[in-house]
């Protein structure tokens, strides 16, 4: 058979089978030389012996035949996407590469997969399909919905072809846990840091949390800080998640700021089972005030004199005003109790919580309160919303710190605030968390602008 019948024969072939074959195999096939020849290797003494040919002849099956076992093999497809609020099931088939009624029908029909499919967006979404476009299997993994599982589980909608249609059925599974390894540099924000470095933006509110204490995120990031970081990536069948509320815990973290480092590690006391963070010294990084009550913001007016712009005159400014968009969560700063939650004023919708030593915080300008008079509070929930209600320009909170009754600037306050010391009896057990955690970080810190997992 000579060559151009071998290609004749096979691009017949391809037309007869557009979906088994592609012309890369074709052209793969058609490529085998029918003939082979070749001049044996001139030894380096032997340069004036005489050259041979030699010509061997190559026994080929027959092509066809391989062709036609090529088409028998099941080709298909598998992907994975989110869903979008806009989808409908044949936009979100197509964007999967599907085309199949029946089961766009099912879909439609099927209580269950309707309810979850119509839900809100970004549930993971896995489809399997025959080279036809013909679904197999369809499973949609999202955040469970029991409030005391959002961190430990999620749920499982799956669809499968049967013999005679489709069924569906939805279960809940553990999330499992993964390590991974980071590691960026500030070039603008530390957002835009640990996203280019594909660092859940979950992880990155918590390294700032962490350091909080150490570095005013608001004032004092430069550009060439590093930051390296250890932590949990939580899977569902392997399929990482960045749910807000099923997010990983960081594990170790080191950040250097204008030259400085400074290292946080989680650490569990095996014998009362509390864990915290902890620098290298035992000392908790957990102090009695967060320095912020946003996760991020701009410091739109510090705690100084400034033109007051409804006042029209120069007054101090006795708190810091935090822009951001209305409805952006507030956080109380530090253990307190809920001493008046309410309209105030010019503060609009305020809250005010009591501490201990006779210290006080104020939120002011809230679009909404989440919190009640008299209620307990732990340090970071939630107590409402950015507003712009009472005597505000624009969206913004206004947080005050008060000592005996006395404004206080906030951020002197919590980087004085006392912090825990880790207990002597804890000590031996610390300092090996700490010994095998050193060995991570460095390794982390050659990661530079990714991501990598560990053993």
């Amino acid at each position: 058979m000579t060559v151009k019948l071998a290609l004749a024969r096979a691009e017949a072939f391809a037309a007869r089978h557009p979906r088994g074959l592609t012309s890369g195999v074709v052209g793969l096939l058609s490529g085998f030389a029918i003939t082979a020849f070749g001049i044996a290797p001139l030894a380096p003494d032997a340069r004036n012996l005489p050259q041979q040919t030699v010509t061997q002849s190559i026994q080929s099956a027959d092509l066809e035949s391989q062709l036609a076992e090529i088409a028998a093999q099941k080709v298909g497809l598998s992907r994975n996407d989110f869903t979008r609020s806009s989808d409908t099931i044949e936009a979100l088939f197509k964007r999967l590469g599907a085309f199949d009624p029946a089961a766009a029908q099912f879909l439609r029909k099927d209580p269950l997969a309707r309810r979850i499919l119509q839900g809100r967006a970004g549930k993971m979404v896995q489809l399997t399909a025959d080279a036809s476009g013909n679904v197999q299997s369809l499973v949609v993994r999202f955040q469970a919905d029991k409030a005391e599982q959002l961190n430990t589980h999620f749920s499982r909608l799956s669809i499968e072809r049967q013999a005679h249609g489709f069924s569906s059925k939805l279960e809940t599974a553990a999330l499992q846990s993964q390590i991974r390894l980071g590691s960026g540099s500030i070039r603008s924000s530390l957002f835009a840091a640990t996203d280019e470095a594909r660092i859940p933006d979950a992880i990155a509110t918590q390294m700032a949390d962490l350091f909080a204490g150490d570095i005013d995120f608001h004032r004092e990031l430069r550009k060439g800080d590093r930051f390296s970081v250890v932590y949990e990536n939580l899977t569902a069948d392997g399929e990482g998640v960045n749910w807000d509320s099923a997010a990983g815990r960081v594990i170790a973290s080191e950040f250097v700021n204008n030259g400085r480092s400074y290292t946080a590690v989680w650490f569990k006391d095996s014998s009362t089972g509390k864990g915290g963070y902890f620098g290298p010294d035992g000392q908790s990084k957990r102090r009695a005030f967060l320095a912020s009550p946003m996760e991020f913001s701009r410091i739109t007016s510090g705690f100084a004199m400034r033109f007051h712009p409804i006042l029209q005159s120069w007054k101090k400014h006795l708190g810091i005003d935090y822009g951001a968009p209305s409805g952006t969560p507030v956080r109380n700063v530090g253990d307190g109790v809920v001493e008046f939650a309410g309209w105030q004023n010019g503060f609009g919708n305020v809250v005010h919580v009591r501490h201990s030593g006779d210290r006080s915080t104020v939120y002011g300008h809230l679009s909404r309160i989440d919190v009640k008079k008299g209620q307990r509070l732990d340090q970071g929930q939630r107590i409402g919303a950015v507003g712009a209600t009472g005597w505000a320009t624009g969206p913004h909170l206004h947080f005050e710190f008060r000592v005996k009754g006395s404004q206080q600037d906030p951020r002197v306050i919590a980087r004085a605030s006392e912090s825990v010391t880790l207990p002597a009896t804890a000590k031996a057990q610390f300092q090996q968390t700490v010994a095998s955690i050193k060995s991570q970080l460095s390794v982390a810190r050659t990661v530079e602008g990714g991501v990598i997992g560990a053993d």
